[in-house]
């Protein structure tokens, strides 16, 4: 569970229902509940909508639930819950009031961030890690891609399957290149470039790059929302990702064409015929 406290009077969150909600949580032991989370964590949600409040416990601390928001688990954390920094500070009794993880700075308008950045670095403890919104971001994207197994396995299943990819287009194309080769040996009989039979292998694996990715495209879409509905994490496939995947494996078919019209470069057409 990973739980959220702030100063009721400086509102962080840009979710509209932990607004419409600031005023409740700086009465004690109340916390929002994301109806979100994953149903390991009961019927909370479907409860207070029937009671417009539930008792229960974090942390062997009671507290009273108070209000709903939207917002969907992670890969840290299968619940989310809001609370004001005198009620997390209740919870967690080894926690002072100085450790703060997250701070958050409003700039006015036209202010340069590099240079907020750069004159508060100079200032603050080395410990003290100073980001931008985007930059923030960027820093948690990097985390799970680059320093958790998650981000492993997701560049490792990536690999595989562009690999395996390619062994499987080249065997695609070096059967059907296999089985013409009279055709294509006649072709160079009649005076055709090697450079001219591999625009024709090379045509093919476009064709069937344009001709996998089309229904490989459907079926991502539909374990996506698979994958979606039984983890309740926000699964979508972007504008950019799908670009970039048709974009490999182009390239992927384009490498197996390149492996497989090697045969056709040290066929000789007196030995065909």
């Amino acid at each position: 569970m990973f739980v959220v406290g702030f100063e009721p009077e400086k509102p962080i969150f840009t979710i509209p229902e932990v607004n419409q909600n600031l005023n409740k949580l700086k009465l004690p032991d109340t916390v929002l509940f994301d109806r979100s989370s994953r149903s390991e964590y009961g019927s909370i949600a479907a409860e207070f909508e029937r009671k417009k409040q539930v008792v229960t416990e974090i942390s062997n601390y009671r507290i009273k639930t108070v209000g709903l928001f939207t917002l969907g688990p992670s890969f840290a954390a299968d619940e989310t819950v809001v609370t004001s920094d005198q009620n997390f500070l209740r919870l967690f009794k080894n926690r002072r009031r100085g450790e703060i993880n997250i701070g958050l700075i409003n700039l006015k308008s036209g202010v340069d961030k590099q240079k907020v950045i750069d004159n508060l670095a100079a200032k603050l403890p080395k410990d003290v890690r100073l980001l931008t919104y985007q930059g923030f971001i960027n820093f948690e994207e990097d985390y799970w891609r680059t320093s958790t197994a998650i981000g492993f396995m997701f560049a490792l299943g990536t690999s595989m399957g562009f690999i395996v990819g390619i062994v499987i287009v080249y065997q695609i194309l070096f059967t059907d290149v296999n089985e013409h080769l009279a055709e294509y040996a006649t072709l160079k009989a009649m005076g055709f470039t090697d450079n001219y039979l591999l625009n024709i292998v090379f045509q093919e694996a476009l064709i069937l790059a344009i001709l996998g990715y089309i229904p490989g495209l459907e079926i991502s879409l539909g374990l996506y929302e698979l994958t979606k509905a039984a983890t309740s994490l926000p699964m979508f496939m972007s504008a950019s990702r799908s670009i970039l995947v048709f974009i490999m494996t182009i390239l992927m078919c384009s490498i197996s064409g390149a492996i497989a019209v090697r045969k056709l470069r040290t066929a000789d057409p007196a030995d065909i015929f």
